[in-house]
C-alpha cells in the first residue's frame, strides 16, 4: 500500500524558511518521480517542484525557482523541499505524490499534507 507522510510544516515569518520531508512507504522511490503540490485556500491544488528519483532531475513551478530545493534520499524512502525566501503567497497545505514531472500529473494516493503558513 502506498502511502505518504508530510511533515516540516509550520508558521514562519516573510522571508522566513522551512524544510519539508515526505517519506514514501509501500514502494520505493527508486523508479518514480515525487512531487511536491500545494493547495492555498479556495485553490485547486498545483505543482510546486518534482524530482525523478531515477536521474536526480528536478523541475520547479516558475513562483518558486531561485526559492525552493527539492531534494531526495532514496535510502530513507524520502523526498525534501527546502523553501527560502517564502511569501504570503506560499501559504498552503503541501503534499507530496508519485508524479509524472515533465507533466506535473500525479498519481495514486495522497498524504494527509503538511500545513506552511507565511505571515507576520
Amino acid at each position: 500500500q502506498v502511502q505518504f507522510v508530510e511533515s516540516g510544516g509550520g508558521l514562519v515569518q516573510p522571508g522566513g524558511s522551512l524544510r519539508l520531508s515526505c517519506t514514501a512507504s509501500g514502494f520505493s522511490l527508486d523508479y518514480y518521480g515525487i512531487g511536491w503540490f500545494r493547495r492555498a485556500p479556495g485553490k485547486e491544488r498545483k505543482g510546486v517542484s518534482c524530482i525523478k528519483s531515477s536521474d536526480g532531475t528536478t523541475y520547479y513551478a516558475d513562483s518558486v525557482k531561485g526559492r525552493f530545493t527539492i531534494s531526495s534520499d532514496n535510502d530513507k524512502n524520502s523526498v525534501y523541499l527546502q523553501m527560502n525566501s517564502l511569501k504570503p503567497e506560499d501559504t498552503a497545505i503541501y503534499y507530496c505524490a508519485i508524479t509524472r514531472c515533465n507533466s506535473w500529473t500525479p498519481f495514486g494516493s495522497w498524504g494527509q499534507g503538511t500545513q506552511v503558513t507565511v505571515s507576520s
